[in-house]
């Protein structure tokens, strides 16, 4: 159970969609308006837990063109999440963000999170601990999960709603939601090639 509990940490403290976005709508629009948005990751890495212990994701992922819509789909939301966290407050082209995120979007991001299914697949699917009291080892797991990764994400959030009270200059506060919304493509990026 505590290299279950080590592993939901590192997997889950580890940049990925869902924390470089929580902590740029907390640079981007403050703490409280990320509130919101973390609650609806939340829900939305529950109902993809749930996905995968109950073995619809692998039914739904085992068809390849589903996956590749998925992936698709997963790229395009990604980069408008970042296009909004980075344009946080401007007047900017074809996007002005003045609200923030909000619950609907986190459910969405993680529904198409390829890092929310894989972390959860992992969890799930190994660190066997009760193996002959399968419901019980799954409700621990899922309790463990959140507890790790509701004040994970609470720090992630914090950080970026840190850097939005610090009153920065507006260039200085914008360079910095450019920044996590690169880095949020970045992982995306990265998790494409391996």
């Amino acid at each position: 159970m505590w290299s279950f509990a080590a592993a939901v940490f590192f997997l889950i403290i580890t940049p990925g969609p869902g924390v470089l976005s929580v902590a740029g709508v907390g640079s981007g629009f403050g703490f409280r308006a990320g509130l919101a948005y973390m609650a609806g990751l939340w829900a939305g890495n529950n109902l993809v837990a749930f996905a995968v212990v109950t073995g619809l994701a692998a039914f739904v992922l085992s068809v390849p063109y589903v996956r590749e819509v998925l992936l698709g789909a997963s790229l395009c939301y990604l980069v408008y999440l970042a296009a909004r966290i980075a344009l946080a407050g401007s007047k900017v082209a074809f996007i002005e963000s003045r609200t923030a995120p909000g619950l609907g979007n986190g459910i969405a991001l993680q529904a198409i999170n390829p890092k929310a299914y894989a972390v959860n697949t992992t969890l799930f699917g190994g660190f066997v601990f009760m193996p002959d009291h399968l419901m019980a080892e799954t409700l621990i797991k899922f309790a463990l999960l959140n507890a790790i990764w509701i004040p994970a994400h609470f720090a992630w959030l914090y950080a970026g709603a840190s850097l939005k009270r610090l009153d920065l200059p507006q260039r200085t506060q914008r360079i910095i939601n450019i920044l996590m919304a690169l880095a949020m493509l970045l992982v995306v990026a990265l998790a494409l090639l391996s």
